[in-house]
């Protein structure tokens, strides 16, 4: 069990080398799929290092974003400590500072180990994350009769992109603005939907070995079921395929009907891949 010889305190930027070698050699280890990776967020109030004479030997991180969700964005355990203990010290503390702030936090599941922790301690399956994909083929051209104009993002863009995210998702899903800053420094292609002058639907992909990921599509809420989405996919599969790229991934929520049927009609087809999203209300 967790004793004296244990402390838990805030991880700062400077223990970067430390929670790095618990990231990157140790077997006990959830990282969030996200933009930023668990070091991008050193610094933030809600991370936390579990040490022992000293030497870290557990950290979890859950920082806040958007403001009511707090993504279990790393945990990640050493041999030298129970996973069991450690996660119940760490998350104890976590559940204090994030109490009363009306939270959710949340972790994508990708190990068994992790589900059994989480199930422990309150949270609850909320949904599934499928996975798609879409490979090298005709890409089924759709008119486009309300002139939908589709272009590339800029920085700019980005206040009115993070508004038109806000009004396309449920708030557990949302992405706030420094998150929309930090992914158009890293997307391969991000691209607007604009009818009108207003942009009313945007994507952000990224680049892989294998080949492209849509990282994210959204359409206004007033302006959804109108096939502007399949407007900035079919854009997006054109423009991956001019580069020589062979096969686009997607991922969406098991029970987003009008998300899967979008992807299905335009040729993705299901991986048979899919990751349980575990929620608590704190």
């Amino acid at each position: 069990m967790i004793t004296t010889q244990f402390a838990i305190r805030q991880a700062l930027p400077t223990d970067q080398s430390r929670i790095a070698n618990l990231m990157y050699f140790e077997t006990q280890v959830h990282r969030h799929l996200d933009w930023r990776t668990p070091l991008d967020w050193l610094g933030a109030p809600e991370y936390w290092m579990l040490e022992q004479h000293g030497v870290a030997c557990a950290a979890l991180a859950c920082p806040p974003d958007p403001e009511n969700a707090a993504w279990l964005r790393l945990f990640a355990a050493s041999a030298s400590v129970p996973t069991t203990h450690a996660w119940r010290a760490l998350w104890e503390v976590a559940q204090d500072a994030l109490r009363g702030r009306g939270m959710t936090a949340a972790a994508i599941v990708m190990q068994t180990w992790l589900e059994e922790l989480l199930r422990d301690s309150g949270f609850r399956e909320y949904q599934k994350v499928v996975i798609l994909a879409h490979n090298n083929a005709a890409v089924s051209l759709q008119n486009n009769p309300r002139q939908l104009a589709i272009r590339p993002m800029t920085r700019e863009d980005l206040p009115l992109v993070a508004a038109l995210d806000a009004a396309a998702f449920a708030p557990l899903w949302q992405n706030s603005l420094p998150s929309l800053q930090h992914a158009l420094s890293l997307a391969e292609i991000s691209t607007v939907g604009v009818l009108d002058g207003e942009i009313i639907a945007y994507q952000m992909s990224t680049r892989n070995p294998f080949g492209a990921h849509l990282a994210r599509l959204a359409v206004h809420s007033q302006h959804q079921g109108k096939r502007f989405g399949y407007l900035m996919v079919q854009d997006l599969l054109q423009r991956i395929y001019a580069q020589g790229l062979t096969r686009l991934t997607v991922n969406t929520q098991s029970d987003n009907t009008a998300s899967l049927s979008l992807y299905e009609k335009i040729g993705f087809k299901r991986t048979g891949e899919q990751y349980s999203v575990f929620s608590h209300a704190v």
